[in-house]
């Protein structure tokens, strides 16, 4: 049978408050939190999701990070991109960007790798810059420590990325979390054995390995990302649930 036309009105109207119902919905948090980095940061590998899951509603938090990624290759990539769009869509809203990067940016990892005295800390440098510029708030993050011990001693690889960034955040005059010096404290502190239950995938599955989360992990380092960025933002301090 065909719809009569009033009926097809009504429900193209139907849509309509409902596409516009959905649009204020989407725009009415107060803040907009933008996760940039690499697969310790990413859905399902890394700790983004469970950042975001610590704020309330009024927290539009948005994880962009992806496995693999660089300081260079997410950019060239158009990744970027994206998250600029975020920040000046965001209708004069305050919208921080937290960057963090170093994993990918080792050497030996061709289209990722950067130099680490001239590419990366200028790479560091351009995001933090442009976030302003497009009106929000940078939040440099030092890397993740990968939980590799020599023995009875966390063995941690990232340290120069993490002074890099310490050094970016500084001059940029940008919030840091210092995110490699406690997660760094926190695995020494527990041990290779219970270090290896953070993991994506237990022993002995082909997965397993030290650098990326399972949900333990994802819940103890979101944790201490929360904690930085009580002490560096406090005006995201009322946005946690």
């Amino acid at each position: 049978m065909l719809t009569s036309r009033p009926s097809r009105w009504l429900a193209a109207l139907g849509l309509a408050i409902a596409g516009s119902s959905f649009a204020v919905a989407a725009c009415a948090a107060d803040v907009r939190v933008i996760l940039v980095g690499d697969s310790t940061m990413a859905t399902r590998s890394g700790y983004g999701d469970a950042l975001c899951a610590r704020f309330s509603p009024a927290v539009d938090c948005i994880n962009l990070a992806k496995g693999g990624r660089s300081s260079y290759s997410f950019r060239a990539e158009g990744l970027w991109d994206k998250a600029m769009q975020l920040v000046r869509e965001n209708a004069g809203k305050p919208a921080y960007v937290l960057i963090q990067f170093g994993h990918n940016d080792q050497p030996g990892k061709p289209g990722r790798s950067t130099d680490l005295v001239k590419d990366f800390p200028l790479n560091m440098a351009r995001y933090a810059e442009e976030v302003k510029q497009a009106g929000g708030t940078p939040v440099l993050v030092t890397p993740l420590t990968r939980r590799q011990f020599r023995g009875q001693w966390l063995s941690n690889d990232l340290a120069p990325w993490a002074a890099a960034t310490r050094g970016v955040a500084l001059q940029a005059q940008a919030p840091l979390l210092d995110l490699n010096r406690d997660s760094q404290a926190a695995v020494q502190a527990m041990g290779e054995a219970e270090a290896d239950t953070l993991a994506e995938a237990p022993k002995p599955e082909p997965k397993f390995d030290r650098t990326h989360l399972g949900e333990k992990g994802a819940k103890l380092f979101s944790g201490i990302v929360a904690d930085e960025l009580r002490s560096a933002v406090p005006a995201l301090n009322k946005y946690y649930n």
